[in-house]
């Protein structure tokens, strides 16, 4: 590990400083990046992750994908926590702590609309930047390409009716234009390019070759992540000065849920005997959301304005500092993990 690496959560602390004092200061400017969208897809962001995803795309070799089956327990862990367990832990941690325990230090108007945001964000799993958590813990790169695209066939079918079922109404507007879109750009597109590449090159170089390509871009994935963090973090930087005490708190579930559903799949997939090279991914894709998606539900549903919009963007800007700390987490016990492992 280089010494950038090395001190990764310094500079995700100073990128998150950077983008909110960039975001007040520069209000205007960061406003026309954010409004260069389609289907609410920033394209600056979507520029960003493809630089992140690339080098796990280019490790993936798809004829290799049929040996996915040997982690069948692994997939299944995953599919239990991100939609049997993770809109419904969402919501009860929504209703205990923003419509219980802080209801005093929030807008009684908002409440229920804050807590409607926070079950949209637990509703999507994540899809591209999972790629990027599980390329940062050396996770089974054939394993997270078969879960993310197993997870966005079931969230087509699965992600209004649960929705639907946990805010209590009678149906709900799915933006099917971000969720194709997402899919196509995070997903297709970029894996039909990385395999392309790929092939060009261990025909050309062999393995090498690939290698070399894949320590040159080691470098420019973690500052595209950076970047991406200052982004993110500038668009919402007048809101995070305005409303710091409505933001801290509505982090607070969703922390508490991150490290609830990475622990309860880490755990699981230890107790069924899943190679730690799956479980680190499965860890990280049982706790990471779909932001995109949920960011234009809730628009749909409730208002650009909304409580609902609100929390979910919440959820974005604690998404990639949290998930980092998971990271760290599950490779600083994998010796413990694979000592612990049944035999």
């Amino acid at each position: 590990m280089g010494t950038f690496e090395r001190y990764l959560s310094l500079w995700v602390a100073a990128c998150i400083v950077v983008g909110i004092a960039l975001g007040y200061a520069l209000p205007g400017l960061f406003a026309r990046v954010a409004a260069a969208e389609i289907a609410n897809v920033n394209i600056f962001v979507a520029v960003l992750i493809w630089l992140m995803i690339v080098p796990m795309l280019l490790k993936i070799d798809l004829g290799a994908l049929g040996s996915v089956r040997r982690h069948w327990k692994g997939v299944g862990v995953t599919l239990f926590i991100n939609w049997a367990v993770k809109p419904f832990s969402m919501a009860l941690l929504g209703t205990f702590f923003l419509g219980y325990l802080f209801r005093p230090w929030l807008p009684e108007a908002e409440i229920g609309s804050y807590i409607a945001g926070l079950i949209l964000l637990a509703a999507a799993p994540c899809t591209a930047m999972v790629f990027v958590w599980s390329n940062l813990c050396e996770g089974e790169p054939n394993y997270t390409l078969s879960q993310v695209a197993l997870n966005d066939v079931i969230m087509v079918f699965a992600f209004a009716p649960i929705v639907a079922l946990l805010l209590g109404v009678a149906s709900i507007t799915v933006p099917w234009d971000t969720l194709l879109i997402s899919v196509l750009l995070y997903i297709v597109v970029p894996v039909i390019a990385a395999q392309l590449v790929r092939r060009a090159l261990l025909a050309s170089g062999g393995q090498p070759a690939l290698d070399r390509l894949l320590a040159a871009l080691g470098p420019v994935s973690l500052i595209a992540l950076l970047t991406t963090l200052v982004l993110l973090f500038g668009f919402q930087g007048e809101a995070i000065i305005a409303h710091p005490l409505v933001i801290a708190l509505i982090a607070v579930p969703i922390l508490i849920q991150v490290y609830f559903n990475a622990g309860l799949a880490y755990w699981l997939s230890r107790r069924f005997g899943v190679a730690w090279c799956v479980a680190a991914p499965a860890a990280l894709i049982g706790a990471s959301n779909f932001f995109e998606l949920a960011v234009a539900a809730a628009i749909s549903l409730f208002g650009i304005g909304s409580g609902a919009a609100l929390a979910t963007v919440v959820g974005v800007l604690v998404e990639v500092p949290v998930m980092l700390s998971v990271v760290a987490l599950v490779k600083k016990t994998r010796p413990w993990y694979e000592r612990s492992l049944p035999a």
